[in-house]
């Protein structure tokens, strides 16, 4: 049976309402995925979603509909703080059909951690495409305690949230970056030039995986994407 959820996220952007605005429609490389937004009220939006709001720098919404009932729906909304900052309010709602508190639980926690990228994005790397790469590992990093090998092989146990720490890449070199998130289930590091996301979601079911998202000019995602993976599959060979 289908059941519908609703997550609200708050939270403080360090950047002003169109900044936010920006990377929620024009910036999504940059913390999220590639995607397409037609920049009006009724226009297509990603997976044949429509725009529902588009009131920049202050409101835009989405929604998409399927077959038996489901529908999911993205609202922002965006007010001005003291200070160039903003207060951002993310609801997303739908419909589950199976499995509906893990789904719930999956989706809430990667909501929280979506949110916080948005807010680094806007804070070091506001108005900045990326090169993109999404990363999954083998079905091996399904196992219970996977992700912790994810966490020792980046040196976290030692970091933690706001930490430091170094990890060599073959074919990318050394990556010295800024630990700007930690949980049981994702890990956010950023450097000069690049946020790299590590998702956990093997206590959802899945694969543990990682996104890449690069600011310098010239920077080939596709060969970094190559390169981390191969890291990551070494993790469970």
């Amino acid at each position: 049976m289908p059941k519908e959820f609703k997550i609200v996220h708050d939270s403080e952007i360090d950047g002003t309402p169109q900044q936010v605005f920006d990377a929620a429609t024009l910036g999504n490389s940059g913390w999220l995925w590639p995607m397409e937004i037609e920049p009006k009220l009724g226009g297509a939006g990603p997976f044949g979603s429509t725009v529902t709001a588009w009131e920049p720098p202050h409101r835009f919404g989405n929604h998409m509909e399927g077959e038996g009932g489901f529908f999911n729906t993205l609202e922002y909304d965006i007010s001005e703080r003291p200070g160039g900052k903003s207060w951002l309010r993310y609801v997303h709602s739908g419909v589950f059909f199976e499995d509906w508190d893990n789904q719930y639980d999956g989706a809430a926690k990667h909501t929280a951690f979506y949110q916080h990228t948005l807010g680094q994005y806007v804070k070091y790397f506001a108005g900045r495409q990326a090169a993109f790469a999404d990363v999954q590992g083998p079905e091996a990093s399904k196992s219970p305690d996977a992700f912790e090998a994810v966490k020792a092989a980046l040196g976290i146990h030692d970091a933690g949230a706001g930490g430091h720490v170094s990890v060599t890449i073959a074919g990318v070199g050394t990556v010295d970056a800024v630990v700007d998130y930690q949980d049981a289930n994702f890990v956010g590091l950023r450097t000069h030039d690049a946020m790299y996301r590590f998702f956990g979601r093997n206590a959802f079911g899945a694969v543990v995986g990682m996104t890449i998202h690069l600011f310098a000019e010239g920077a080939d995602a596709e060969s970094a994407g190559a390169a981390w993976g191969a890291w990551l599959n070494g993790l469970y060979a």
